[in-house]
């Protein structure tokens, strides 16, 4: 369950911003949008959703974009340049692309996240010197980062290695930590590397491999972050592809169906020489010739094709209980389907182990004071001087005077008349008038 994700200085945005998914105080309405657990004496709270708006260019995919970075950053344990392509976003892969192209200062990038998992709220940040936008040759440096586990300070680095007490993950030691601990400290200062991340290796390696892992299984399996809506793109592997294996998925095939298909059935299908299942489409034609297939790319629409890929994720995050993070969650899929989605994750007796659902979208539908809370709306404004990007909520607006957000005000009027910012006027008429009078001369 996730709490709260910080960054700064990445693109655009130059200051820190902070998506808290801890719900604003004293907000009443719509209960069902608010996850609760219990650690020890403590309960944390937790907003199921959360929207981003604002125009083209804003920002809004920074934000996720952020959140890949600091992910694939922390799973690889360094902050070294990767080779690997899996994910669209190129800045968790090349981190000259990250730092403000504006600033001349060098100013180190930062993140830092709070999620719950296994009855630990887990409070991990970092920042980094990687040098100036574009800059290569760098000698790239962690200048700080952070551990804390349900409040208490495990270790922290600055210019050393400071480390807490140990007694909150006694459990999670390796064997014999105890006879060890200082030997085992004592090293780890002293074995430092400045491009890689404490946390993944020193700690993960001579104090405690299991809350490492604990970490790195969140971040990889629970942490879900779909960069761009044109890269959202599943594959299934078979133990056996020689055999030409074909697998229907009931439940995925029973919401295709609901959502809309052109044929019988989706199924995945491996070639004999790919143990990479697509997915196809069959048609049941008659009991003497059986079933024929065709490629769903080819046969099925953008929409359909691109909510197939999607499904599985929502399915994955309300049984496992997965923070799913989708930039342009509607894009070519329709309103009503993006709706039933967002439903579920408010359902108390569906999302029973603290799904959340984070998005961004153009579409204004979610403005719905009856669909979303104030504190679950978010905008994206781009300061058209500075270029910088800042990141607030609809319910900083507060209660009260001029600029005060009622719980029953219409969000989608209001916004479009500019009262809560986030909007650009766009008018294309000069550009087709300077067109026409080149013509005309």
């Amino acid at each position: 369950m996730l709490l709260e994700f910080r960054a700064k200085n990445y693109k655009s945005f130059k200051e820190e911003f902070a998506f808290s998914m801890i719900p604003t105080p004293k907000q009443k309405g719509l209960d069902y949008s608010v996850l609760h657990q219990k650690i020890g004496s403590k309960e944390y709270r937790a907003l199921s959703s959360a929207v981003i708006y604002g125009p083209n260019a804003s920002g809004k995919t920074n934000i996720i974009g952020a959140m890949d970075t600091f992910k694939n950053i922390v799973l690889r344990g360094n902050i070294r340049n990767s080779n690997e392509r899996n994910t669209p976003n190129a800045a968790a892969n090349n981190l000259e692309l990250i730092p403000n192209n504006a600033d001349v200062k060098h100013a180190p990038i930062a993140f830092s996240i709070k999620f719950i998992e296994a009855d630990l709220m887990v409070d991990y940040s970092f920042s980094a010197d990687v040098g100036a936008f574009l800059g290569e040759d760098y000698s790239r440096k962690v200048v700080f980062e952070s551990l804390k586990i349900n409040e208490e300070m495990i270790f922290s680095r600055n210019e050393k290695l400071d480390f807490g007490s140990f007694r909150i993950i006694k459990k999670y030691l390796v064997n014999e930590f105890e006879q060890n601990s200082i030997s085992a400290m004592l090293l780890a200062k002293s074995n430092l590397n400045d491009e890689e991340l404490f946390l993944m290796n020193g700690f993960k390696n001579m104090f405690s491999a299991k809350l490492a892992l604990l970490i790195r299984n969140w971040l990889d399996k629970r942490f879900m972050v779909i960069y761009r809506a044109d890269s959202l793109q599943l594959a299934r592997k078979f133990a056996d592809p020689g055999k030409k294996s074909v697998y229907i998925e009931k439940t995925l095939n029973d919401a295709a169906n609901y959502f809309g298909i052109n044929s019988n059935a989706l199924a995945y299908i491996a070639a004999d020489d790919d143990s990479e299942a697509k997915l196809w489409s069959l048609f049941q034609k008659d009991s003497a010739k059986g079933t024929a297939a065709i490629s769903a790319e080819i046969f099925e629409s953008y929409g359909t094709i691109r909510f197939v890929n999607l499904f599985p994720l929502v399915v994955n995050a309300i049984l496992h209980g997965g923070t799913l993070v989708v930039d342009e969650l509607d894009a070519s899929i329709h309103p009503m389907a993006i709706m039933s989605i967002v439903n579920i994750f408010h359902n108390d007796e569906i999302n029973t182990n603290r799904a959340q659902l984070i998005f961004n979208t153009h579409n204004p539908i979610f403005l719905n004071s009856n669909l979303l809370r104030r504190d679950e709306i978010r905008f994206v404004e781009r300061d058209d001087e500075t270029h910088h990007s800042i990141l607030y909520s609809l319910s900083s607006f507060g209660t009260t005077g001029d600029k005060g957000v009622r719980k029953h005000d219409d969000y989608m009027k209001n916004y479009f008349v500019s009262r809560y910012g986030a909007i650009k006027d766009i008018d294309f008429t000069p550009i087709f008038e300077k067109l026409i009078s080149r013509k005309e001369v």
